[in-house]
This record gives C-alpha cells, structure tokens and sequence, in this order.
C-alpha cells in the first residue's frame, strides 16, 4: 500500500460573482465562469477521507483472458481468410491472431482497471457523505435523493479540480462504466467494438446522463476548502 501525493490546491480569487440569499442576505455561493460554487461557512480547511482504490486490474488468470479474447477473435472474424490458402500464411496467421489477442485483453485490463476506480470513487463518495453528515457546516449542502445521488457528481468535479495533471485515469469516465456495470463483467462479454472504440463514449455517456439528473442549478465543491489524499491499496 503507498500514498500517492497529496492533491493540490488553489484558491479562487478572480473574476468571481456572489450569489446572496434574498431573505438571510447570507452568500448562498459563488459564480466563477460558468461554474457556481457552494458556499461552505467559515474559513476551515476540511479533511475528507482517503479515496481508497487499486491501481492493478483484479484479474485471477491472465491465461485465461488471452484465450477468450482468441475465441472472440474466432467469433467475430477478426482475421480475414486469404483468397487461396498457402503453407506460409497459417505460421503468420497464428502470430497475428495472438498479437491482435495480447491487444483484445490489454485493452480489457484498462477496462477492469478504470472500472475499479470508478467503484473506488462511488464508495469514496459514500464515505464523504457520512463525513459531510456529521459535521454542522457541511450537512446542509447535500440534498437528500435516491443513492446513487446524481447531485453528487460535485464530487467527481472535485477530484478533478484537485487532480494531479499527470494522472492517467479519467474520473467520469471510470465512473460512468461503474455506474453501467455493477461488475466488470468478462472479456467474453464484450464486442472487440467495445474494447477498441465504444467503452469511452459508452463511459462518459453514462455519467453525463446521470450527472444531468442532478437539480439546477449544479454546483460544485469549492476545491480550496477541501483536502483528501489518494492512497493505493495494490
């Protein structure tokens, strides 16, 4: 297990707008662009907990994924038959055909891999709610819904906003595949149009929809109040 590092942090001072409750006169939140952030009370930095998550593909036997990535190369075709077969072509086939099979499972452990993330997320965001319901000036900024909340994409927006620029994975992409599927279901399942072209589209489409279920206006976590590490447990 080893700490990543600790996210970084910004402040927003520029180019902002107040929004102002009409009856309490109090500031409801902050308009900066076309961004509107919730106003958190105080001036406190808050520790949300740990965003718990492994980085290495929870695969049993990688045998056993290369060889069903072969029988969807054989189900779907992949390989097209020479017009005359000859005793060269069938040496060259079979390396073809494991390449393009190396190739099928890679892209299926990036899979397993984002989705994990994604289900690391959705539980991070479960335990953030529970820290924002113990404390007096959080508890009022969630609204009560049907988990899971699609008021909490904020959350999503936040690991973003504090991201490292270098990290790899896309959060709402891995947790719009968490949100389609409840387990990586196995590469037998999936179309090679899946694996090399669609999983993307499929993932943000996902959480784009879910993330619009959410009340308008949205708005998001102001990312300088909050702080939280990423700790991988691989």
């Amino acid at each position: 297990m080893k700490r990543l590092a600790p996210l970084w942090r910004h402040s927003i001072s520029e180019g902002r707008d107040l929004v102002v409750d009409k009856i309490t006169g109090v500031v409801d939140m902050d308009i900066v662009g076309d961004r509107r952030f919730v106003e958190v009370p105080g001036d406190k930095t808050h520790e949300l907990p740990p965003l718990l998550v492994n980085t290495t593909p929870k695969v049993k036997r990688l045998d056993r994924v290369v060889g069903m990535a072969n029988d969807l190369i054989e189900a779907e075709g992949m390989l097209a038959m020479p017009a005359v077969e000859s005793l060269a072509w069938e040496p060259d086939a079979e390396r073809r055909k494991m390449d393009l099979a190396i190739n099928l499972a890679d892209q299926y452990l990036r899979f397993v891999t984002e989705w994990q993330w994604g289900d690391s997320i959705v539980e991070w965001i479960r335990q953030c709610e529970i820290t924002f319901g113990t404390r007096l000036e959080l508890r009022n900024l969630l609204r009560p819904d049907v988990w899971p909340h699609a008021g909490r994409a904020s959350f999503v927006s936040l690991l973003e906003d504090k991201a490292e620029a270098s990290r790899e994975v896309h959060f709402e992409n891995a947790v719009g595949l968490r949100l389609t599927f409840r387990q990586p279901p196995p590469i037998s399942c999936f179309s090679n149009q899946f694996l090399f072209y669609l999983n993307s589209s499929v993932a943000i489409t996902a959480f784009q929809t879910w993330a619009h279920l959410s009340p308008e206006p949205f708005s998001y976590l102001p990312p300088e109040r909050f702080t939280f590490h990423i700790i991988d447990m691989s």
